[in-house]
């Protein structure tokens, strides 16, 4: 078993769902649940010290099964996500935006979504999924808006606009990214990092239902 308290282990997609790098965080203060949460395109399985390592493997196994399955009933696919970008062209670009195609992506790690108007083409990053509702929505708005409007000029930002939560959105997506360029804590502490709250992401995932847990 490996005395280091924070392990990052490399895992297989569960039941076809996307691979991601797995770090195991142990606590001396946990006695006997077990939970799991994402962390951008890692996952992390908070663990009790004392657990052996034939444990540690059957909870992380189980854990990422649960995530799997959670984010599964959670997120639609490509044809609601067509439907849901038909009701928002609808709402708000009075139906002018007609994609051909909208669909989610797994090789887009640097944007959230992409547009190609000559093709009518939208596509989401799987990375939003399992964000706010309304984040995605103003996500799938801004490649709509693309179909109309090329660039990012006034005109653009005045078809965002009518958006109620086009700035609340934004404000969410700047954080993730922040976030993501922070540095990891120290390997076994689960307290506070440096201005970033990760002492409270425990009670904040459960509560937002993207954590989930074992017993």
């Amino acid at each position: 078993m490996s005395a280091d308290p924070a392990r990052n282990l490399a895992s297989q997609p569960a039941r076809g769902h996307r691979t991601s790098a797995v770090e195991v965080r142990r606590s001396a203060r946990r006695r006997r649940t077990v939970s799991a949460y994402r962390d951008g395109d890692r996952t992390v399985v908070l663990i009790p010290a004392r657990m052996s390592a034939a444990e540690e493997q059957r909870w992380v196994a189980v854990m990422l099964e649960k995530l799997a399955a959670q984010e599964s009933r959670r997120m639609p696919g490509d044809d609601e996500l067509a439907a849901r970008a038909e009701r928002l062209s609808e709402q708000y670009l009075t139906g002018r935006a007609v994609p051909d195609t909208v669909r989610w992506v797994t090789n887009q790690n640097s944007r959230w979504g992409s547009c190609t108007p000559s093709e009518g083409s939208i596509r989401l990053s799987h990375r939003l999924q399992g964000m706010p509702e309304y984040v995605i929505d103003y996500v799938l708005l801004h490649e709509l808006a693309h179909l109309l409007v090329p660039g990012h000029g006034p005109a653009f930002w005045k078809l965002l606009e009518r958006y109620p939560r086009t700035e609340r959105a934004r404000g969410f997506l700047e954080g993730v990214v922040a976030a993501d360029r922070l540095p990891h804590p120290p390997a076994g502490r689960e307290g506070r990092g440096i201005g970033d709250g990760r002492g409270d992401r425990e009670g904040r995932e459960s509560r937002e239902g993207h954590e989930v847990r074992g017993e």
